[in-house]
């Protein structure tokens, strides 16, 4: 277990410490958090800022709670029995002793606030959060509740699994009773779990005419796990629509829902969509995992004149700022990060979602409902009656939307939007194409960034070679150019789980619009000729940036080539 991954949390408990350099701070934030090393809490500790018990004293002080210091020593049995193992292991706490009417529970992670309100009404008793060190809960774990949980393949196995061959869809009755059996909770809590722990984005559950798989996918890439038997898929499918809230019942459209749970003691959010297939329902999980995000331009892995850029369009009085890039490019990522530059008092910020990804404290969001007749274009237009600062509309994606955003940006307002193109010039043609007046945009279009996403090699397992010419070709780069620069790749090893990559890096294309730009949009430019223009004015593309990435040895020529 990390020691105390909280980074965030942990970085403004510092910055209310006396006598604490918050450049030092920083600096060790950027060399080690954002690159992914170690957590927040192991980097002030190695770099001598700070002992392991003052940091859990501090804690414990900036939230109010009560510090364990040394071992728990022996825990009565009374008090282990109040608590079940699955759930201890789900929240990862350790209930340390009862008082009258409550329980005092090590956390693992005390930063948690689901902890209190979820286990106050499960265990309906008061609860009181112990701090102390995470890695003497999971010790504690392991010896009194058993950290060995049992596999996928271990749940196949066991009793009770086959009373679900003859399940019937059409009766509601059943397909409840189904979710709510023990087995079922046991075997989607787990797939949640492995999900998680394996940092996974999305968990698709696929129902086909003979099988029902399951797979996740991890930096960008799907993974098949084990495939359970094709009668676990009507329980399965409607256990997550009953704790996403969903109708139960309802096989024929498509659904949307939420989930809010604590998995191994985080705070994370599962996005739900069902979709109506020929075998059943296939059901997709975003995972939006609080912990493995920060909402932070500094943490983005951005070239510094890519975040020069994007921090003074969002700092302007006035303007539109899109952000171009495919389905899980990272565009809200890079938007609710530009939003957090500007999220001060005296700003106000309007966001309108579908839906609200992540909450963030002094924004206003709000999910659009089209059930309701709530869509972009009709929230941004009440956002204009809400005397906002800077607004951001999930997606531009019809022509009332873009009039409004235009007159929004024209009106004194920053609007931060994104659009699905290939590259940054394309926006402005596909803006066009939506029959946007091009003197409109050219009088409102401030900023532009194209992005995407590529595999990170694993740090671990990371070796050099020397490419061969059809390989520097393809990249269009000539071997005299490379002087004693390397290329790598990953070998596969147990930390990437022998895939050769580790994480994910940004691939960046930006155009700051000018006054020669906004003439060649009045004038009805080409994509071609409006990207010409902006390469001779300083823009590098995605494949260039690419190339970047493949010899700062962030990447490989196989990622690269893949997204650009």
């Amino acid at each position: 277990m990390l020691f105390l991954d909280n980074n965030a949390e942990l970085r403004d408990l510092f910055r209310e410490v006396d006598g604490v350099s918050q450049h030092g701070l920083d600096e060790l934030f950027d060399q080690d958090v954002v690159e992914g090393k170690r957590s927040f809490a192991e980097a002030v500790i190695q770099a001598g800022m700070v002992g392991r018990e003052d940091l859990l004293g501090l804690i414990s002080q900036y939230l109010g709670y009560e510090l364990q210091v040394g071992e728990a020593g022996e825990i009565e049995q009374e008090v282990l029995a109040a608590i079940p193992a699955d759930t201890a292991r789900q929240y990862g706490v350790v209930p340390l002793y009862l008082s009258e009417g409550g329980i005092h529970l090590l956390a693992a992670n005390p930063f948690n606030a689901s902890i209190i309100d979820d286990l106050t009404f499960a265990l309906n008793l008061e609860i009181f959060i112990v701090v102390c060190d995470p890695d003497a809960v999971s010790a504690l774990l392991e010896k009194y509740y058993g950290q060995n949980q049992p596999s996928v393949n271990e749940l196949f196995e066991e009793s009770g699994l086959d009373q679900f061959d003859n399940l019937d869809d059409s009766k509601e009755g059943d397909l409840t009773d189904a979710a709510n059996e023990t087995p079922i909770i046991r075997f989607v809590n787990l797939v949640l779990q492995q999900a998680v722990r394996a940092q996974a984005s999305d968990i698709h559950f696929e129902p086909f005419e003979d099988e029902f798989r399951i797979r996740y996918r991890v930096d960008g890439a799907l993974y098949e796990m084990s495939p359970p038997p094709k009668s676990l898929a009507l329980p399965v499918i409607s256990r997550v629509k009953v704790i996403s809230e969903l109708n139960i019942a309802e096989h024929r459209i498509p659904q949307d829902g939420r989930i809010k749970m604590t998995i191994e003691g985080r705070a994370v959010d599962l996005r739900v969509s069902t979709l109506p297939t020929q075998f059943g329902e296939s059901v997709v999980l975003r995972v939006l995992d609080k912990s493995a995000v920060n909402l932070d331009l500094d943490n983005l892995g951005l070239p510094e004149n890519v975040k020069t850029g994007i921090r003074g369009a969002v700092r302007r009085p006035n303007g539109i700022f899109i952000v171009t890039g495919p389905t899980g490019s990272g565009k809200t990522t890079t938007l609710y990060s530009a939003l957090r530059e500007v999220n001060e008092i005296e700003t106000k910020i309007l966001t309108a979602e579908d839906p609200v990804e992540y909450e963030i404290e002094g924004i206003m969001q709000v999910p659009v409902n089209h059930q309701v007749g709530l869509d972009f274009a009709r929230a941004l237009r009440a956002f204009l009656r809400q005397d906002p600062d800077k607004i951001m509309v999930g997606e531009i994606r019809d022509i009332e939307t873009a009039r409004i955003a235009v007159q929004a940006s024209l009106t004194g307002h920053v609007v931060l939007s994104t659009l699905h193109t290939n590259d940054a010039p394309g926006a402005v043609t596909r803006l066009i194409d939506m029959g946007l007046q091009p003197f409109l945009l050219s009088a409102s279009l401030e900023f532009i960034l194209a992005q995407r996403l590529v595999r990170k090699i694993c740090s671990s397992c990371k070796q050099e070679y020397e490419p061969k010419n059809e390989i520097l070709q393809s990249l269009a780069i000539a071997r005299k150019d490379l002087g004693d620069r390397k290329f790598y790749f990953g070998g596969g090893c147990a930390d990437c789980n022998e895939g050769g990559y580790r994480g994910r890096t940004g691939l960046f294309e930006m155009i700051k619009v000018n006054d020669t730009f906004r003439e060649m949009i009045n004038s009805g430019a080409a994509t071609l000729v409006l990207k010409q223009k902006a390469i001779e004015q300083g823009m590098r593309t995605l494949r260039e940036d690419g190339l970047r990435s493949i010899l700062d040895g962030e990447t490989t020529v196989d990622e690269v080539l893949k997204y650009t």
